[in-house]
C-alpha cells in the first residue's frame, strides 16, 4: 500500500511539472518572444531551454538522491522520445516535404547524436566518470556553434510574426513559475528516493519513466509550433520545431548531464 501510495505521489508530481509547463511556462516564453520580435530560430531557442526544465529538475533531483544512473537513462530516454515526437509531429502537421531543408536535416542529425552518446556511455558505465565533465562542455560549444551557422546560412528570411507586450512582466512571470518547479523537484527527488531505497525499484526503470513524463512538453511545442506559422509559411514552424529539439537534445544530455555528474561528484 506504502509503495502505490508513493507511485501516485510520484505520479501526481510529474504531472504538475508537465502541466505547467505546457500551461504556463511554454506560451509565456512564446509571448516574450514575440514581444522581443525574435526569429522562428530562436523562439525555438527558447521553447528548447523551457521544455528542458522537467529533465532538469528530475535528473538533478535524482542525481542528488544519489541515482545517477536513473539521470542517464532520464537523458537517453528524453532525447530518444523527442526525436520519435518531433517525427511524429512533422507528420500530423504535414510537413514530411521540408524535412530536406539542410539546416533542418543537420538539426535532425545532431539530435541522434544526442542519443548515440548516452548509449555509449551506458555501455562502458561511465556516468559518473568526471572526464565527461570537459568533453560534455567541448561538445556543447561544437554542437551550438553548429546549429547556430546552419541557420544563418540555411534559413529563409520571412516576416515573422511580433506582438506588443510588457517584456518585464513575462520575465517576472518566468521567475516566479521556476521557482514553483523548483519546490516540486524538491518533491519528486524524495519520492524517488524512496521508490528506489526503500522499495528497490530499478534506476533503469526510473530513468526511463521520468524520461517519457519530461518529454510530453516538446510534443506539444513542436505541434504548436508548426500549427503556429501554417498560415504563413510552413517552414518557418519546421524551423522552430527543429531549433527546439536540437536544443532540448543537448541542453538534456551535455548541460543537464555535467550538472547531474557535478552534483555527484560534490555529494559522493
Amino acid at each position: 500500500m506504502e509503495m502505490i501510495i508513493e507511485i501516485l505521489k510520484l505520479l501526481l508530481e510529474l504531472f504538475a511539472i508537465i502541466i505547467i509547463s505546457k500551461k504556463l511556462l511554454v506560451p509565456i516564453i512564446r509571448k516574450l518572444g514575440e514581444s522581443l520580435k525574435l526569429k522562428a530560430h530562436t523562439i525555438g531557442v527558447i521553447s528548447g531551454v523551457a521544455t528542458s526544465i522537467p529533465e532538469f529538475l528530475t535528473v538533478a533531483f535524482s542525481t542528488s538522491s544519489g541515482l545517477i544512473s536513473a539521470g542517464i537513462y532520464n537523458i537517453l530516454s528524453s532525447n530518444l522520445i523527442n526525436i520519435i515526437q518531433y517525427l511524429l509531429s512533422v507528420i500530423i502537421n504535414k510537413n514530411i516535404k521540408l524535412l530536406k531543408n539542410k539546416s533542418i536535416l543537420i538539426s535532425i542529425i545532431l539530435s541522434i547524436i544526442t542519443i548515440i552518446i548516452p548509449i555509449i556511455i551506458i555501455y562502458f558505465k561511465i556516468e559518473r566518470n568526471i572526464i565527461l565533465i570537459p568533453i560534455f562542455i567541448i561538445l556543447f560549444y561544437i554542437f551550438n556553434k553548429i546549429n547556430t551557422n546552419i541557420h544563418k546560412k540555411y534559413e529563409i528570411n520571412l516576416e515573422y510574426k511580433s506582438r506588443e507586450g510588457n517584456v518585464l512582466k513575462y520575465i517576472i512571470y518566468i521567475i516566479f513559475i521556476g521557482i514553483i518547479l523548483y519546490f516540486i523537484g524538491d518533491l519528486l527527488s524524495n519520492t524517488l528516493e524512496v521508490l528506489c531505497h526503500t522499495f528497490n525499484i530499478s534506476e533503469i526503470l526510473i530513468g526511463f519513466i521520468l524520461g517519457m513524463a519530461t518529454s510530453i512538453p516538446e510534443f506539444i511545442t513542436f505541434i504548436e509550433s508548426q500549427k503556429y506559422y501554417s498560415q504563413k509559411d510552413n517552414l518557418l514552424g519546421l524551423i522552430e520545431a527543429s531549433n527546439n529539439l536540437v536544443v532540448s537534445n543537448t541542453l538534456n544530455l551535455y548541460v543537464i548531464g555535467t550538472i547531474s555528474i557535478v552534483i555527484f561528484q560534490i555529494l559522493e
